[in-house]
């Protein structure tokens, strides 16, 4: 494998706009990103930026750089974009989906989330396992349902699975075999996918396999102003 990490940031955020920007601790979020990124040892660093502004701070920060599109549909469309831009040479195999509003996760968790397509899917992906009653009945916490072996049987936002034990919250990283990810942008939204409004379910129903690793950190990604104020209380701390 010849991975790439790929980092999908754009300022039009409805709920935050100007999040790639945004300081933290002395840090744009977009350099935190990447030194994340770096940090995993899991390949070269891309940063797929939609604005010239985003593209600046991801070079000082030590990436590489692709312009996309910022009317491309989802972040998975802007890696894609990004990569063929970069490497239309097809040197890298597998790809990294690492979202570009999760300052708190850790190096080793992308690495892991590498090492799990070695299994055989054609999709990787983390979940941490939470036993709050507010994680579970929250539909902004996407839960994954699991087979016993780690391949993923269903996203959802509702309550799940059923009974006594821990949901486990999907963590937004995904690690595509690169074939996987041409034929996923090229598929239209499926149905599931509209419903939910969760773009992994488009790869299930592709029939796609998707496995998944669980981690005990979640990170908590950047959506709105107190999550902003949250990272930026962790990470002072460091």
């Amino acid at each position: 494998m010849t991975p790439i990490i790929v980092i999908p940031a754009r300022m039009a955020s409805t709920r935050l706009p100007g999040k790639p920007l945004a300081d933290i601790a002395g840090k744009p979020m977009i350099a935190w990103m990447v030194e994340i990124a770096r940090a995993a040892g899991a390949g070269p660093v891309l940063v797929a930026a939609a604005e010239e502004e985003v593209a600046e701070a991801a070079l000082a920060a030590g990436a590489n750089v692709a312009l996309t599109d910022p009317d491309l549909p989802s972040g998975s469309d802007r890696v894609c974009a990004a990569l063929e831009a970069f490497d239309p040479a097809g040197r890298f195999d597998v790809v990294v989906n690492l979202q570009g509003d999760m300052p708190t996760m850790r190096a080793e968790d992308i690495a892991r989330a590498v090492a799990v397509l070695e299994r055989g899917a054609d999709i990787a992906t983390l979940v941490s396992p939470s036993a709050d009653p507010a994680d579970r009945e929250n539909p902004n916490v996407v839960k994954a349902i699991r087979a016993a072996d780690g391949r993923c049987l269903a996203f959802t936002r509702a309550p799940a699975p059923w009974g006594d034990g821990p949901v486990e919250r999907h963590v937004g990283i995904y690690v595509y075999k690169r074939d996987a990810l041409e034929r996923f942008v090229a598929a239209p939204p499926s149905p599931l996918e509209l419903r939910e409004k969760l773009e992994q379910l488009r790869a299930l129903e592709m029939g796609l396999r998707i496995d998944a690793d669980a981690v005990n950190v979640f990170p908590k990604g950047v959506d709105s102003p107190p999550d902003l104020e949250a990272a930026r209380a962790i990470l002072s701390a460091r």
